[in-house]
């Protein structure tokens, strides 16, 4: 059975859609729609959002493969992304990220026995000001240090 957008989204994609000259320009407002809805974008709900903006699939593939935003299976409630790039690495992100999976008992990519957390890497986070930083979910943290992580986690739980 194909995916299909609750009332809701389809609203709120008609009233994006009315933005643009040409549908294919809505990919991304549509996907960030999509994974709010299903959690995360599989083929299925490639195809549907291909079929919706009248591309090709593989398309639509290209753009979530592309950006790190964009899952394509399911993450925690808190999806954490530590900044890799050179800025942050300079300034401890790696060293962060080892607290971090040794904190969260995870490896990267993984997701915690109970569904809270997932943790990943991302090349920019485009906050090098902040260096090091980290997103959880549409959130930025900047300036960080492992108590700075233990205080976030703390309220996150």
């Amino acid at each position: 059975m194909s995916p299909e957008f609750s009332e809701n989204t389809k609203k709120k994609v008609d009233e994006i859609l009315s933005r643009y000259t040409r549908k294919e320009a809505a990919i991304l407002p549509v996907l960030h729609l999509t994974q709010q809805e299903f959690g995360c974008i599989s083929s299925d709900e490639e195809k549907m959002v291909a079929k919706l903006l009248g591309v090709k699939p593989i398309k639509v593939r290209e753009v979530v493969t592309f950006y790190t935003m964009l899952n394509r299976e399911p993450t925690g409630k808190y999806h954490i992304q530590v900044c890799s790039n050179l800025s942050c690495t300079l300034l401890g992100s790696e060293n962060l990220t080892d607290y971090l999976k040794e904190k969260l008992g995870v490896e990267l990519g993984e997701t915690t026995k109970d569904k809270k957390f997932t943790l990943s890497t991302v090349e920019c986070l485009g906050a090098c000001e902040q260096a090091p930083c980290m997103m959880v979910n549409f959130d930025y943290y900047g300036d960080l240090n492992e108590k700075k992580i233990d205080e976030i986690l703390d309220k996150l739980k």
